[in-house]
């Protein structure tokens, strides 16, 4: 490929000094390839037809996984262990016959006896060739490329969504803009849907439905309602308007009732109602997921530009090429595994890292990177895209000087990807336990009304348990205590010790957590056992009640269970690092009301409050803040919450 000798290459490489900051071989390795892919973007397109650049570059990742002779014979002998252990007789042969069909439809890609390759292999790629995936999304989108194959990339897999991308692109370069509007020079189509070979797509208005064809491109949504020859002039929708326009999921029917959850409506402040569209389907809603995520995406891609002010227009152009990218790779993804279509989310950039955690600290660090790069080096998206025949905008050479370039290391990488992919792994370990604790709660949304309001009751008992003992206070039943509580409560009030009382019981409360953790209540209170005590209700009755009007008090029912049971995780140190945070913010506390007088903390509380409650304060006002505490509320595992009858545990007993 670059017509050069070993020696001369070894040369090059340690003429860099780049041998001293790490692995010598592979970063040799990395120093080759990215050598011999700088030439090849412009030339992408007819390489991927004829497979020659999947199996280059599917090689490339296999020699950087394994760039030196004693991991190639680590992984030799390993091999040879695997296929020792195939030949022994099991009992898998005589269970083929139960493979789920699914499996049927992604088999011919597992036959490959070749080597796979892993996520950092494949990352490591696509940060030098942005094809198969973007470095910002590569891990969450190998990751569900590869959930069927145990998070192996084979060849044949590899080879088929690279070939997808490429039909894809045609097939979209091939497709006629919409009737009646002139795209804009940049403006490219990314979808469509309601062709005489795609399903219906019906925009509803009023109790009128009209059927026609509906496309997407980078800037705007396109509808052209058909006529009785031929479509009419498409209706534009205009995605990139800094504006607070919104698209969601919407139930719609014949005569505008609500009866098919399967429809996306468009709402902005310069319509006086809604644009709805409905895509009908006979089972699922996947139609109407996909149109959502990506006119979602488009919207946020713009929001993104807007809020980070990319002003260059070959920056702009740059992060439009990633989301067109994004798209492509989406649909190659939803063709090659047709039987069970990937998650949307999973492959675009934006859709992505405005639901996950920490996602705003990447599109810092990618907007931060998009403004440094300014285009120094051949094989990005936009250049991929032009390899493609996807032309790039024209741009004078004043707005290319004006772009500030940075140098590039000499394995090919970006100085600023290592700060991006630092970003990413954070958010990517935050979404996992995030994950983990939001499947504890699950179990309790899917009880019923009785259930939930039992599970309330039980976690409420020990507080009711205290109402008998603050009665007796209350109505003198002891004398001595009451006259005791009186005169510590006039004493607390009178000295302004009330700050230093609450700082007490803050205390306090974290010596009782402190206790509950040194006698291990976290691995003894695995799950709280709720006992009932039988119901003569029937399924019926049941049924019948729970269609008036409870549904409401269910939703609010299980929202406190879960909180109350986030909390209990907290005091007995179920959540460790929760409670870590959760005692040092009350230690933190109790330090500030013992030094600070309370009435200046009373007059500081009023003052925020009427300051945040200004116009000033909605000025000053940030979400991030409330992000991060709800980022910290979400990653709250609970206790799992096991349902007995008393009957049964009391045979038990």
């Amino acid at each position: 490929m670059l017509n050069t000798t070993v020696e001369e290459l070894v040369k090059g490489f340690e003429s860099e000094g780049n041998q001293e900051t790490g692995d010598y071989s592979r970063k040799l390795v990395e120093f080759c390839c990215s050598k011999a892919l700088s030439g090849m973007c412009e030339r992408m397109g007819d390489m991927i037809g004829d497979g020659s650049f999947s199996r280059f570059t599917f090689d490339m990742m296999l020699a950087w996984e394994i760039p030196s002779s004693q991991e190639e014979e680590a992984y030799t002998e390993s091999l040879g262990k695997e296929k020792e252990e195939r030949r022994k007789p099991t009992k898998a042969v005589e269970e083929q016959d139960d493979i789920s069909l699914f499996y049927s439809d992604i088999m011919p890609l597992l036959v490959d006896n070749e080597q796979s390759v892993g996520e950092d292999a494949f990352v490591w790629l696509v940060s030098l060739v942005p094809l198969a995936a973007d470095v910002v999304n590569g891990r969450f989108m190998f990751e569900t490329l590869t959930a069927t194959t145990c998070y192996q990339l084979h060849f044949p897999a590899y080879d088929m969504f690279l070939k997808e991308i490429d039909k894809c692109i045609k097939n979209l370069q091939n497709q006629a803009k919409p009737k009646g509007v002139e795209l804009a020079d940049d403006e490219y189509i990314l979808h469509f849907d309601g062709t005489a070979t795609t399903q219906r797509v019906v925009r509803h208005i009023g109790g009128t439905s009209w059927p026609g064809l509906l496309t997407l491109t980078n800037y705007a949504l396109y509808f052209e309602a058909s006529g009785v020859v031929t479509y009419e002039d498409a209706l534009k929708i205009d995605l990139s308007k800094d504006i607070e326009h919104t698209v969601k999921p919407a139930a719609t029917g014949p005569w505008g009732a609500p009866l098919f959850d399967k429809a996306i409506v468009y709402e902005s402040p310069e319509l006086s109602e809604g644009i709805t569209f409905e895509f009908p389907e006979i089972t699922s809603s996947t139609r109407r997921d996909l149109w959502l995520a990506l006119t979602k995406e488009i919207m946020l891609m713009h929001k993104f530009l807007s809020k980070y002010n990319v002003e260059y227009p070959t920056q702009a152009w740059d992060m439009h090429s990633r989301t067109i990218l994004a798209i492509i790779r989406l649909h190659a993804g939803r063709e090659m595994l047709r039987m069970s279509p990937p998650e949307p989310t999973k492959f675009l950039i934006f859709a992505l890292f405005y639901e996950v955690p920490k996602g705003d600290i990447v599109l810092e660090e990618l907007a931060e990177s998009l403004k440094k790069d300014g285009g120094g080096y051949q094989c990005k998206a936009s250049s991929i895209l032009r390899s493609m025949n996807i032309s790039h905008p024209v741009v004078s050479t004043e707005e290319i000087k004006a772009v500030r370039m940075e140098p590039k290391s000499a394995s090919g990488l970006d100085e600023n990807i290592s700060q991006l992919e630092a970003a990413v792994n954070q958010a990517r370990e935050e979404a996992r336990e995030i994950n983990v604790a939001k499947a504890t709660t699950e179990c309790l949304k899917e009880e019923g009304i009785g259930e939930s309001v039992l599970v309330l009751m039980n976690l409420l008992k020990p507080l009711g348990d205290m109402l008998p003992r603050l009665n007796e206070i209350l109505s003198w039943k002891k004398p001595l205590t009451t006259l005791a509580v009186i005169v510590t409560t006039m004493l607390i009030v009178y000295k302004e010790w009330v700050g230093k009382a609450i700082a007490a019981c803050l205390l306090w409360i974290v010596a009782k957590m402190l206790q509950a953790r040194r006698r291990r209540l976290h691995e003894k209170c695995n799950e709280i056992v709720v006992e009932t005590g039988g119901s003569d209700q029937t399924m019926m009755e049941s049924i019948v009640s729970a269609q008036y009007g409870l549904i409401t008090v269910h939703e609010i029912i299980q929202s406190a269970n879960i909180i109350i049971l986030k909390i209990w995780s907290i005091a007995i140190s179920k959540a460790y690092k929760h409670a870590n945070m959760a005692m040092a913010a009350m230690c933190g506390l109790a330090i500030m009301l013992s030094v600070i007088p309370f009435k200046f903390i009373i007059m500081a509380a009023i003052l925020y409050f009427f300051i945040l409650t200004s116009k000033l304060g909605k000025l000053l006002e940030s979400d991030q803040g409330n992000r991060r505490l709800k980022e910290w509320w979400d990653s709250i595992p609970i206790a799992p919450v096991r349902i007995e009858d008393k009957d049964k545990v009391a045979k038990n007993i």
